[in-house]
């Protein structure tokens, strides 16, 4: 499999366990690969190895001492020993048919005992696949009857066109952050862990990631500005997320001043927790499009309602919507059937005795779809 002529296997594995430095070696970078694995096909890794790998690496030397534990009964004793490594266990059980690339029911079972939270890839991974065989079928359908064609062609629906995800970075998604306000008691403490989150979701989805802290509104305005103003012309997007303060259609400065959203302006996305998202794709053709197409507005709640923020976790709203894209993006779910979920799950908790729900409006014409690496 390795030649010297071919070392694009050599080189994918490297990336795939994050060795950058030895990819170098080959002349290769973080950068070429993420280009070189979204071409269709060219991936050689399966994608059942990079789950039992990903698998492997998620899990703590404890985690792996209680999966043991669990599977004593299934595989002997010599193969659980201490130094067992969780990839060995895998392998084994491999050997021994209890886990398969169509059937994984049994590791399912032993992470759900363990860690739930790992469990998630493997319901992911078997969604995905799901998804791949039906659209493998629409591609390679069974032939039918001349008379059953007329009804399958009154019933066949056509794919939703999506907007183009093709550049790395596919643009910025810029985080400002207000934390520390001039009156004291209306710091918003837990913002920091917002910021976190958001970072971490769009750094994995390839976006050039950058965060500001602590904005007069004068200042909100004046980044917002920058920003519309950078060459964009190689990017699909942007992102932005305001969180802070404010009222309706307004946002609120570390100095208590009041930014009107037509001040702020609306660039091309832009995600407001505790008033409003809003998304708009960049590059729009030269034709005749109303100025508010391609806009999706999500609003962490209803007006004249409040967000809540845990002072240890961050905002309910911010939160769950970024473990969301981490769970739903690999599903190559659209961003409005993400902020649907969100919607659905923020909406059915209760805080304080009170309820919170967000809102979506939309006009995009397409499904936009996030990348994965």
């Amino acid at each position: 499999m390795l030649e010297a002529q071919n070392l694009s296997f050599l080189r994918e594995l490297l990336y795939r366990i994050h060795r950058m430095d030895l990819l170098a070696w080959l002349g290769c970078s973080r950068e070429k690969m993420d280009r070189e694995l979204r071409i269709p096909g060219r991936a050689q890794v399966s994608a059942h190895r990079l789950l039992l790998y990903g698998i492997a690496e998620d899990l703590t030397a404890d985690d792996v001492a209680s999966v043991k534990f669990v599977l004593k009964g299934q595989i002997p004793k010599n193969k659980l020993q201490e130094n067992a490594s969780l990839l060995k266990i895998l392998l084994e059980m491999e050997k021994k048919g209890i886990i398969k690339e169509d059937d994984l029911a049994v590791l399912k079972d032993t992470l759900k005992k363990v860690r739930p939270d790992v469990k998630k890839k493997i319901d992911a991974y078997e969604e995905r696949k799901q998804e791949d065989n039906s659209k493998e079928k629409l591609h390679h359908p069974v032939p039918v009857h001349a008379a059953e064609q007329g009804a399958e062609w009154q019933t066949a629906q056509p794919l939703v066109e999506s907007y183009k995800m093709k550049n790395n970075p596919h643009g910025y998604c810029v985080i400002l952050n207000n934390y520390k306000f001039r009156n004291l008691s209306q710091s918003r403490e837990g913002t920091q862990k917002d910021g976190e989150a958001v970072k971490d979701v769009f750094t994995w989805l390839q976006f050039e990631t950058v965060e500001h802290m602590d904005l007069g509104a004068e200042q909100i305005r004046a980044k917002v500005e920058e920003y519309s103003k950078k060459d964009h012309s190689n990017m699909d997007c942007f992102v932005c997320f305001i969180l802070s303060h404010g009222e309706k259609d307004k946002v609120k400065g570390v100095d208590d001043e009041l930014a009107c959203q037509g001040s702020v302006g609306q660039p091309p996305v832009t995600m407001r927790e505790d008033f409003s998202e809003h998304l708009q794709t960049d590059a729009v053709p030269p034709t005749s499009i109303p100025d508010q197409a391609d806009i999706l507005v999500g609003m962490a709640t209803v007006e004249d309602y409040e967000c809540y923020r845990d002072i240890r976790t961050g905002s309910v709203y911010v939160q769950c919507l970024c473990e969301k894209m981490k769970l739903l993006c690999p599903l190559r779910k659209d961003l409005v059937t993400i902020l649907t979920e969100v919607n659905k799950e923020v909406g059915s908790r209760v805080f304080k005795g009170q309820k919170q729900m967000p809102k979506i409006t939309s006009t995009l014409r397409k499904q936009l779809i996030f990348q994965i690496p």
